[in-house]
């Protein structure tokens, strides 16, 4: 659930909660320094707190929502932090803005958008990064057909009654796409809530 927090900044409260399971994986898994993609940054809540948290990286964060955008740069505003840009307009279908990148971090997408954006974030993914460089991703997922709790077989059904082209996708599924495009899913690292975080290198 999003609200509206001070003027033009949205206020998420699963960000607040996520962003330190996630930092903690983020701290092991990305370059200690270089430039890090943030696809689908929401709130911007998150590119405060891993670019206050990780001074060595410069956080650029994306977003498809002109409302998103405008709450990233009013969090941005607040922050003042050296190290994070201005946010730039990006839909994973179409080109992208960047074209290089020494780590992407997507968090909470591929459940909420239809399985051939995550298809893109594969695709530009494996157009940007180098060979070595992480894709991070964060949300609920299936395991060989299978939801970690029945919580998330709920959330699903919420999801595509919402939206059919939406829904937890399986872990499986995305390994697969993502090795036929050269991202080998090299860790998975379980946190709160029944999500995880999953880590694909590019080969």
């Amino acid at each position: 659930m999003v609200t509206p927090a001070d003027g033009a900044r949205r206020h998420a409260p699963a960000a607040e909660r996520n962003a330190g399971p996630i930092l903690e994986v983020l701290r092991e898994v990305l370059p200690v320094t270089g430039d890090v993609l943030e696809i689908a940054s929401g709130s911007g809540q998150h590119a405060v707190a891993f670019a206050g948290a990780l001074p060595g990286v410069t956080w650029q964060p994306t977003d498809g929502d002109p409302d998103a955008l405008a709450s990233i740069a009013a969090w941005r505003d607040v922050a003042a932090l050296p190290n994070l840009r201005a946010p730039l307009p990006l839909d994973v279908t179409a080109p992208w803005p960047v074209t290089r990148a020494d780590a992407i971090v997507c968090i909470n997408m591929i459940h909420i958008s239809p399985w051939a954006a995550t298809l893109a974030l594969l695709d530009g993914a494996a157009r940007a990064l180098a060979s070595g460089a992480p894709l991070v991703t964060y949300g609920p997922y299936r395991f060989a057909g299978v939801t970690t709790a029945p919580s998330n077989d709920a959330f699903d059904a919420s999801l595509r009654a919402r939206d059919p082209a939406w829904g937890v996708r399986d872990v499986r599924d995305l390994a697969g796409e993502a090795a036929a495009r050269g991202l080998l899913l090299a860790r998975i690292v379980a946190r709160p809530a029944n999500n995880h975080v999953l880590v694909f290198v590019r080969g």
